[in-house]
């Protein structure tokens, strides 16, 4: 019996290998979660009206995505990914792209503090206490951002974070050309 559970580390190490060469052979077969497609792609941003997290800003509303190609980039202070993005969204303001913030499901407080703490790259933050405007565009978790065009139509979705790579092959060189 002693033998068995001595064994039982090695066993679980050998399934988690298992997995984990599994998941490599998916991936190089295209399987890539973070390329999820998007059904909102070519379509409307959906309405939506959000309130500031900082007192003395202006709502946010998806009205106020006509005019400007925009990045709408949803975070939350809880998210480690977040915390990982957060460092590379400075390129995109770089590239001259309107970027706003939205807050999801997170308290004021926390995001307030994780802003000053970490910099606040956004031209404008606001939040999604409940989570309806997320779920309206179809958001599968946080960081999340979508990329939208002189008419508040959606025409990129980056589902998990933004990296340098995509911010530089993808979203910089499809903001210029929908800024034309």
């Amino acid at each position: 019996m002693k033998k068995v559970f001595a064994m039982l580390p090695v066993a679980v190490f050998a399934v988690l290998v298992g997995f984990f060469i599994y998941r490599l052979v998916l991936i190089d077969h295209g399987d890539t979660p973070n390329l999820i497609p998007s059904v909102m792609i070519g379509r409307s941003a959906p309405a939506f009206d959000l309130p500031p997290l900082f007192d003395g800003q202006p709502h946010f509303a998806a009205k106020d995505l006509q005019g400007k190609v925009t990045l709408i980039n949803f975070f939350a202070s809880w998210c480690e990914a977040c915390r990982a993005e957060h460092g590379f969204l400075g390129e995109v303001k770089q590239a001259g792209i309107r970027l706003i913030g939205i807050d999801y499901k997170d308290d004021p407080k926390d995001a307030k503090a994780w802003l000053a703490r970490m910099g606040d790259p956004y031209d404008e933050v606001v939040t999604d206490a409940d989570g309806r405007t997320a779920i309206n565009f179809g958001l599968y978790g946080v960081p999340e951002s979508y990329l939208i065009d002189k008419k508040g139509v959606i025409r990129f979705k980056q589902t998990g974070e933004l990296t340098p790579d995509v911010i530089r092959s993808q979203v910089v060189p499809l903001a210029r050309e929908l800024s034309r």
